[in-house]
């Protein structure tokens, strides 16, 4: 489990070291309060350590700090186990803008922007480079002119949406 954490940070620190920056800007007029509880990833830039991994979930809630509590988490279908990763999520900035940053181990931090958010039933989340994305639904599907839309969005920001590995749920 630790190694789980410790191996996500690391992708997310690192997967864009030399990568482009995504260019749009966060959701302004962000609820936190909202956006809590848990999301079905849809869509998401696959990387080496969530490769072979669906039924993958991320679940919000507030720490009695302030900060937010992220669990994430998913099946291995090659490996047959669930895994799981708690984290912690802070806001960058003002806390109506869609700008946190995000934890999984120690003090390393990666960025997660609200890209776009439809009645924070759908969402469209990226990392500070273009090798981060997720497209997050409150069900486990999402309506086709959403995620048309959310792809249009992702691509003028400069994602290769090809690239995009899309999640089962069973």
């Amino acid at each position: 489990m630790k190694s789980f954490l410790i191996l996500i940070t690391v992708a997310l620190l690192f997967t864009g070291c030399s990568s482009s920056s995504v260019t749009t800007q966060p959701v302004q007029d962000f609820d936190l309060n909202r956006y809590l509880g848990q999301w079905y990833e849809i869509a998401r830039i696959d990387f080496k350590y969530e490769k072979n991994m669906d039924n993958t979930t991320a679940n919000y809630s507030k720490n009695s700090n302030g900060t937010v509590k992220v669990v994430n988490r998913g099946y291995d279908f090659v490996k047959k186990v669930w895994k799981e990763a708690e984290g912690k999520a802070k806001f960058r900035g003002e806390p109506t803008v869609g700008a946190l940053k995000v934890s999984f181990f120690g003090p390393f931090y990666s960025d997660y922007n609200i890209l776009a958010l439809d009645d924070y039933k759908y969402a469209l989340v990226a990392g500070k480079t273009v090798d981060n994305l997720w497209i997050l639904s409150r069900e486990k599907t999402i309506p086709d002119d959403i995620k048309k839309r959310y792809l249009e969005i992702a691509m003028e920001a400069g994602f290769d949406t090809s690239r995009l590995y899309w999640v089962e749920h069973d």
